[in-house]
């Protein structure tokens, strides 16, 4: 009896784990069945081009314009921002995956807004002012008796005696000189003609004639010097002194010893670089920046920076357009600046905030302008923009792009090209209809053809005449043969 109930419990307890093994496998089951039903209830929204997202289709295929597999996109693995890219892409956008764009070299950066300090350099000419130079002339006929150390290029003192000469012409003014300064008395003072000695109409008709003498001897060219050591002597001088009215360098020598001039012979001229010029070129759109009284920088040869200012005067325009002379005004103490001397110059410049950009990120074709925002990974649009000022490697955006978005700055003739080729690719592309079941090239971009010999029209899908009246059928069937490989 005991055997038997022990018998009846090993049963009970095999049965038990059978049923319970049993149990677990089918759970298992049921759950890889749950799960793969759950894979196979995946439905694919639409189709795209891989190369190109811009192209759907709600049918697997073949993409019409690089021959690739169309890939699924699912419902879990889109979004509304793709989506939206996707559909809203403008015509031209062009798709470039990472490891094209490393071997491509194309880099993006982002879009800035701040004030900036450019530096605006230019090459300048040395000239003295012009209220500083000085023109030597003899205002009578006659000959040069001597010179006295007046090479060009030499530093003279005010009063300096650089050369003498003859004219008959001044004698009989001179001796008037002196008989009118007899006559007045006190005029041999050191203020020579300018005295007035006491009231009285003597006086003055004796004034008004030793002014009218010294006058007429400054017109033949004797200094105020001469004239004084004249009127001291009482005695007529041999010959006219050439005497520097100033100090400075002489910049043009046009007499030697022994030659006969004419009245209107220039001697010298003579420029006090105590203070001197910069005239500097630079383009219209910079000048525009450039403010009268602002300071720049001034360097010969790289030596040490000298300070300038801007001068009040109005920039000269260059013939052509495009570029204007500022005038830059700077003491010259030590006469380190010569004439026609070439200098570095730089104009520091405080920009306002602006948008910008480099300038490898424009696309400028002439009739239009353009940069290529990326709108997502590897996904990136041209986009029309209007370029302001143009200062070393940026450009200002006034309108187009806004500050955050991120442009090619790398490479971008490259990322243009594709854009032109993918263009009209993009425009002639249309959503297949629910009855097609694959992308058919053909019909995607149909285009009538015409026959060679007739120029008829030709289909190019199934390759038959619209139109009879062509020599003969096989002839036509060769020619719709070659230019269907044309078009292939």
């Amino acid at each position: 009896m005991d055997n038997r109930m022990s018998q009846i419990r090993k049963v009970g307890l095999t049965i038990t784990v059978i049923g319970g093994l049993f149990i677990s496998y089918q759970l298992g089951r049921h759950h890889s069945h749950e799960t793969i039903g759950h894979k196979t209830v995946r439905h694919a929204l639409y189709y795209v081009d891989p190369m190109h997202p811009s192209y759907k289709s709600d049918r697997p295929g073949i993409a019409p314009d690089c021959g690739m597999k169309l890939v699924a996109v699912y419902a879990e693995s889109s979004s509304d921002a793709s989506s939206a890219i996707t559909t809203e892409l403008r015509a031209g956008a062009v798709s470039i995956d990472g490891a094209r764009q490393q071997l491509l070299g194309i880099r993006v950066a982002q879009v800035q807004k701040s004030a900036t300090v450019r530096v605006v350099r230019a090459v300048g000419r040395v000239s003295p002012e012009d209220t500083r130079i000085y023109v030597i002339n003899g205002g009578v006929d006659g000959f040069i008796r001597e010179t006295y150390n007046d090479s060009v290029g030499t530093l003279v003192k005010k009063d300096q005696k650089l050369a003498s000469y003859y004219s008959p012409d001044f004698l009989s003014v001179a001796s008037g000189f002196l008989a009118a300064s007899e006559r007045v008395p006190g005029s041999a003072a050191k203020d020579g003609a300018r005295t007035v000695p006491f009231p009285g109409a003597l006086a003055k008709q004796g004034v008004s004639s030793l002014q009218g003498y010294s006058d007429r001897l400054r017109n033949l060219g004797m200094s105020d010097v001469q004239i004084q050591s004249m009127a001291d002597s009482r005695q007529l001088p041999e010959s006219i002194d050439v005497i520097a009215p100033a100090e400075g360098f002489i910049l043009a020598r046009n007499i030697t010893n022994g030659q006969h001039f004419g009245h209107d012979m220039v001697f010298y001229r003579i420029a006090d670089l105590r203070k001197v010029w910069v005239v500097a070129e630079v383009s219209e759109h910079e000048a525009a920046h450039l403010r009268p009284g602002a300071t720049a920088n001034v360097t010969v040869g790289g030596g040490p920076a000298l300070h300038a200012r801007i001068a009040d005067s109005l920039p000269v325009s260059e013939t052509g357009g495009g570029t204007l002379k500022l005038r830059l005004e700077m003491d010259n103490p030590k006469f380190y600046l010569r004439p026609e001397m070439l200098v570095d110059v730089e104009l520091p410049i405080t920009m306002p905030p602006n948008v910008t950009v480099p300038v490898d990120a424009v696309v400028d074709s002439g009739t239009s302008t353009r940069v290529y925002v990326e709108r997502t990974d590897g996904i990136f649009e041209p986009r029309e923009v209007q370029t302001g000022w143009r200062f070393d490697d940026r450009v200002e955006i006034r309108s187009g792009v806004e500050p955050g978005e991120r442009v090619v700055v790398a490479a971008t003739f490259l990322v243009d090209s594709e854009s032109r080729l993918e263009a009209p690719t993009q425009e002639g592309i249309r959503t297949p209809d629910e009855n097609q079941t694959t992308a058919d090239p053909r019909h995607t971009a149909k285009k009538m053809m015409k026959y060679p010999n007739c120029g008829k029209s030709l289909d190019p899908v199934n390759y038959n005449f619209r139109t009879e009246g062509c020599k003969t059928p096989s002839d036509a069937n060769r020619h719709a043969t070659a230019n269907r490989h044309q078009g292939d």
